[in-house]
Order: structure tokens, then C-alpha cells, then sequence
């Protein structure tokens, strides 16, 4: 596997050459700043060297790595001569189109996410390759509401960099994670009780990891926000331990979540201390039981790159078929002749699991139209790829494929993201004819005798399927001689043509929903004028009647008042002479329209009268108060039996009205 390993970034520093890199330690360089991903490395230098669209190299990925620098030097060389154009494809390029010798078109800027982290917020931002670092913080300065000369963007590979420095230059996969540092800026009382984890995500934490079985130390260094899983990722490629089989020792019992960040695992700063070694395998601690263990074969061109037999419990005669063949067998993944699609597809995923873990695709169940169904003709965008998983026991590259490649975290992991995955088992000749009979009704004779010339050893199948609009089309046909790397490069090809299909059927659907919506709305609108037109004729009726009884109401009130009004005229006693026997109070009342009403009173006059006389000019002394100006006393909440003389309204007083509260 070592040797697997090592083999593989050379053929990836190989497969770079398209590029036109030459230079070894650039071609390992460009990798390792993209993790080693192959995809990521081609599209950070060939569509702004070269032209060349990014479709144009997904659909290089599904026939392959052999055929991947092919792929890419047939878009940069001269068109090849007829002799050179008539090589058969590969077998396990079936169903992909072929593609021309030179695609010329126009180039396309490639854009760039980031995803930018600062304190307790996340900021998506995209921008073009061409753009420059600076380009970058002045959209987070909008986001952030912090200014450039305070922030600091940290979390590039290659070190801090300048705000000139072009994205280009870095030679930068698709989707980063960055972070903003702001030292100069005090946090927030809202953010004071997390400083600390935030302060720990930007350090940078030493791990010294042991490897117990090589007896070798690795210290490496991670940003706090690094996640334990990516750390044991990073491992697995120093150790070649996959990450399900490495055992570890000196993690922090908080590190319960491989998806916790090294911050919030609870290790040591600025050093820890950790061990590493392969699981052993329960089959060399146990004694042979009636079923036998499963096989796992590392199939590659020499012998002495499989991996220790015994690690799977099992003699090395037995893993080259060299065993007694009184040896037990496994149970088959589905029963023979099963009436019901379902439940054969319940009895597959059951023993799947207990073959090969609990780790592993999430296999529809149901028949093949159904899963069809839901991949395909749902809404637009919750469509999806089928990917139909024919299984063949009597294969043996079936072992390694299921346990290496369909169990391997990270086709798992996409395949449920973005696949409806059916499975089936055609290790029986029944079950073969049914699926033949099954893929006739779905996708016509063409698939069902493709499946039909494939042989045993190609087994297992892995068919990625489109839902079209009028028949679904095959796209790939992967073999079984597989690696996870091609597994994974194929199915993003798979699902780049997809996603193209998918925003025209998108674009459609919308532009269908908007008609019908418009349709819809004309129809209610009119609905809705009619019975406005309705509801504001009998809302003007009822207005009308509305008013009149206002109306009415008010002249009954009017004239009510007035009666009043003049009935209190009537009963007022006359106004006293100025020269008389008895004490005269002249008084002057100031209404609120600035008129004045005067009158003289006898002196022992009460109270009752002056209110009655002030109503009797349209002020009633239940609506407005009688004030005196200075000093300032409220006259109506006096007695209204007391007299002028006692209410201190003698000889002579200015009083004003004011309406009550």
C-alpha cells in the first residue's frame, strides 16, 4: 500500500506535465498546496494558461488518470493525424463521449470562494483569480464594518502575503477557509467569553505523533482550526494507515468528535504529544467460526505491494484462492428468486454491513423505478445522479472495490450528498436475468447488453445515470480495477455534466413557474377587482347611511345644547346697575377665541350663577374651566354655592376659559 501510495503522486506529478510544468519540485509543490488533489492543481494553472474550460478537463477525469494527460495534451497539441484518432477507447469509458482533438474557446475567468472567519461570524466571498488580495478585504470591510489598516488575513498556504499579490500567483484550489485577525481592535462584551477559543483557533499547535509500528516521530505543525479528521488525513498519507484503521493514543477525552477543531479538542499548547498505530484486526484475537472472514486484496500489477494477509485474519493461501476448498463461504448479499425488489435490497444492505462495516453508501430501498422516481423527477433542484452498484461475488476485485473504495470516507460522503445509490447482486444467474429485465424497461436493450459483455473479473459496476427529458442516459460505467482517486475524479466528472443539465432544467422550470404564476395572478387579480368593485359600492352605501345617522345624531345634540343653552339664558338674573345699594362684582371672562365676555354680578351672586352664564354662551362648565390669572385658581372646583364675595371675585376680576383635559 506504501508503495501504492508513492506511485500514485508520481503518476499525479505526471499527469501534471499537461500542464506544461516540467519542473519536478514545482509539480510536487502545486500539489501539495492543493492537497494533493489533481483536479484542483490542473484548474489552478491550465484555464489561464491554456484556454481551456473547466468541463473540458472534468470530462478528461472520466476516462481516467491514463487517459487524463492524454485528455489535456490533445487540447494544447495540433490536431492528430486519422491514424493517430482511431485507438478504441478504453472498456470502462463505455458510455463517455469522445471528445475532440482541440477545443478553441474563449477564455473564462475562474472564480475563487473563500470562506473567512472572524470572531463569531462567517463571511462567504467570491472573486475572480485575476483579482488581488486587496480586492478581498475591501469586500470584508463592508461585510465586517472593520477597516483594512486594522485587519489581518491569515490562513494562506503559502505564508502571509501582501494586498497586491495576485490570487493567481498562489496557485489556489476552488473553495479556501481563511481567517481575519484584528489585534488592534478590542472585542465586544459579546465576544469577550469566547476570546480565548478565539485566540487558540489563530495559534499554531506542534504535534508530536509517534509511529509506534515504524518507530518514527512526525512533528507537524496545525492552525487551531484545523479539525482532528483533517489531522488524521494528513497522518494517514505520512503512515499510510487509512483513517478507519489508525488507533490513537493521547488525545484529550473531550476529542470525542473527529469534526472538533484542534482549539476546542482540549490538547496542550504549544505541544502534544500523540501515538499512532494500525488497529489490529479482530480475526487474529478470535478463533475461526463457522462463516468465514472477508477477504481484502489490494489489487495492483506486483505482488509484493498487498498488505499483510493476516491483518484480515486470514492465511495468505487463502487470499490467492490457494486455500482448502472445503473453506467456508460467505452469505450471499441477496437470496435467490426474491419475489419483492425491496426486501432483496433490505437483505443487501444488511450483510453489506456486516461485511465491510457500518460505513458505507445509503442504498435505496426500493425498486429500480422508484429510486428513478425520486432522483429524477422531483423539482428541478432537488434532482440527482442514480448511481446503480452491481455487486459480484465471484469477482475478486469485489472485496477490495466494497471495503477500500465504496466504504472509503470520502465517496461516502459524496455519494450521499449528491447520488441516489441503488444496488443489486448479480453473483446469481436469477438475479443477472432480473436486473437484465429490470435495466431493458428503464434504459432500453443498449445498457442491458452492455451489462451482458461485461465479465466476471470486471466486476464490480458502478453506473452513474442522468434523468433526461425525453430517456436517461448512461454517463459512466466505472470497473471495479479502480482507485479512489479515480472513483472520486470520475463521479465529479459525473456530476459536473449533471449540474450543467441541471440549471438548464432549472432555468425551464422557473421560466414554466413564472408563467404559470403570472397566469395565476391575472386570474386573481381580476377576482380581486370584482370584489373590490363589490366591497367599495357597499362600503360607499354604508358610508353614506353612515353619515347621515352621524348627522342626525349631531343636529339631535345641537339642539339639545341650545335648548339648554337657552333655558339657562332665561333663568339668569338680571344684570345689576352700576350704582346700587349693594356690592357690585364686574367681572371679564377671556374665552379661547380671545373674545371677551363681560358682566357685573352682585357681590353675594353665587358661584352657580357665573357658570350658568358662562354656558349660556356656548362654554359649559362641564367642557371648560374657569381660571383666574394671577394667582392661578381653578374657579369650577370651587363650591358652586359660595358667593362671588367669598370665591374673592370682588370688586372686580379678569377670569379666562380653557377646555378640559
Amino acid at each position: 500500500r506504501g508503495r501504492d501510495s508513492r506511485c500514485g503522486r508520481k503518476s499525479k506529478t505526471a499527469d501534471l506535465a499537461c500542464t506544461g510544468i516540467d519542473n519536478i519540485a514545482e509539480a510536487i509543490t502545486l500539489l501539495e498546496l492543493n492537497n494533493w488533489d489533481l483536479v484542483a492543481a490542473i484548474n489552478g494553472v491550465m484555464p489561464q494558461e491554456n484556454g481551456i474550460l473547466q468541463s473540458e478537463v472534468s470530462q478528461a477525469n472520466i476516462y481516467g488518470p491514463h487517459n487524463q494527460a492524454a485528455t489535456a495534451e490533445a487540447a494544447v497539441a495540433p490536431p492528430a493525424t486519422s491514424s493517430s484518432s482511431s485507438s478504441p477507447p478504453s472498456s470502462s469509458s463505455a458510455f463517455c463521449p469522445v471528445l475532440p482533438s482541440r477545443h478553441i474557446v474563449e477564455r473564462q475567468p475562474r472564480m475563487l470562494n473563500f470562506r473567512v472567519e472572524y470572531r463569531q461570524r462567517t463571511v462567504e466571498v467570491v472573486v475572480e483569480e485575476g483579482s488581488a488580495v486587496g480586492e478581498i478585504k475591501h469586500i470584508l470591510e463592508t461585510e465586517l464594518q472593520v477597516p483594512i489598516s486594522q485587519m489581518q488575513l491569515k490562513g494562506w498556504k503559502s505564508g502571509d502575503v501582501s494586498d497586491v499579490t495576485v490570487l493567481r500567483s498562489l496557485h489556489l484550489p476552488k473553495n479556501n477557509s481563511l481567517y481575519v485577525l484584528t489585534p488592534d481592535i478590542a472585542p465586544t462584551a459579546s465576544t469577550s467569553q469566547n476570546s480565548v477559543l478565539q485566540e487558540s483557533l489563530n495559534q499554531n499547535f506542534l504535534l508530536v505523533i509517534s509511529h509506534r509500528e515504524a518507530q518514527r516521530d512526525y512533528n507537524l505543525n496545525f492552525p487551531g482550526s484545523r479539525t482532528i479528521q483533517e489531522v488524521k488525513r494528513n497522518v494517514s498519507d505520512l503512515t499510510n494507515i487509512p483513517v478507519r484503521h489508525q488507533q490513537w493514543e493521547g488525545w484529550p477525552a473531550a476529542a470525542s468528535d473527529d469534526s472538533m477543531t484542534l482549539a476546542a479538542s482540549g490538547i496542550s499548547y504549544p505541544c502534544h504529544h500523540l501515538s499512532v498505530c494500525r488497529r489490529s484486526s479482530p480475526a487474529n484475537n478470535q478463533e475461526p467460526t463457522e462463516e468465514c472472514a472477508d477477504v481484502h486484496m489490494v489489487s495492483d500489477s506486483e505482488g509484493d505491494d498487498f498488505e499483510d494477509a493476516s491483518e484480515f485474519g486470514v492465511d495468505e493461501s487463502e487470499m490467492f484462492g490457494m486455500g482448502s476448498s472445503t473453506g467456508c463461504r460467505k452469505a450471499a448479499l441477496m437470496p435467490e428468486n426474491s419475489e419483492n425488489e425491496s426486501d432483496a435490497l433490505l437483505h443487501f444492505t444488511a450483510e453489506f454491513s456486516t461485511r465491510y462495516g457500518e460505513c458505507h453508501p445509503v442504498f435505496f430501498i426500493g425498486t429500480l423505478e422508484a429510486a428513478s422516481q425520486e432522483a429524477f423527477y422531483g423539482k428541478a433542484r432537488d434532482r440527482k445522479l442514480l448511481a446503480i452498484y452491481l455487486h459480484n461475488d465471484e469477482s475478486v476485485l469485489s472485496n477490495v472495490f466494497c471495503s477500500q473504495m465504496m466504504c472509503a470516507d470520502s465517496i461516502v460522503a459524496y455519494l450521499s450528498q449528491n447520488f441516489i445509490t441503488w444496488a443489486w447482486d448479480v453473483t446469481k444467474e436469477a438475479n443477472k436475468a432480473r436486473l437484465l429485465t429490470i435495466c431493458t424497461r428503464h434504459f432500453g436493450s443498449v445498457v442491458a447488453q452492455t451489462i451482458r459483455t461485461y465479465k466476471t473479473d470486471q466486476f464490480p459496476l458502478l453506473l452513474i445515470v442522468m434523468g433526461k427529458r425525453t430517456s436517461n442516459e448512461v454517463l459512466n460505467v466505472i470497473q471495479g480495477n479502480t482507485t479512489v482517486d479515480e472513483l472520486m475524479m470520475r463521479l465529479m466528472g459525473a456530476m459536473e455534466i449533471f449540474s450543467a443539465q441541471q440549471q438548464e432544467d432549472i432555468k425551464d422550470e422557473d421560466e414554466r413557474e413564472a408563467r404559470e404564476m403570472v397566469k395565476r395572478e391575472q386570474d386573481e387579480a381580476y377576482q380581486l377587482s370584482l370584489e373590490a368593485d363589490r366591497k367599495k359600492r357597499e362600503a360607499q352605501e354604508r358610508e353614506q347611511a353612515e353619515q347621515l345617522r352621524l348627522q342626525q345624531i349631531q343636529k339631535e345634540a345641537d339642539d339639545e345644547k341650545e335648548a339648554i343653552r337657552l333655558s339657562l339664558e332665561h333663568a339668569l338674573p338680571p344684570e345689576p346697575a352700576e350704582e346700587g345699594g349693594e356690592p357690585i362684582s364686574k367681572l371679564r371672562i377671556r374665552t379661547p377665541s380671545g373674545e371677551f365676555l363681560v358682566r357685573r354680578f352682585l357681590g353675594s351672586t353665587k358661584l352657580q350663577v357665573l357658570f350658568d352664564f358662562v354656558a349660556s354662551k356656548g362654554y359649559p362648565w362641564d367642557d371648560f374651566k374657569l381660571l383666574t390669572t394671577f394667582p392661578r385658581r381653578n374657579i369650577t372646583q370651587l363650591d358652586p354655592a359660595s358667593s362671588l364675595l367669598e370665591a374673592k371675585l370682588f370688586p372686580q376680576e379678569t377670569l379666562f376659559l380653557e377646555a378640559k383635559e
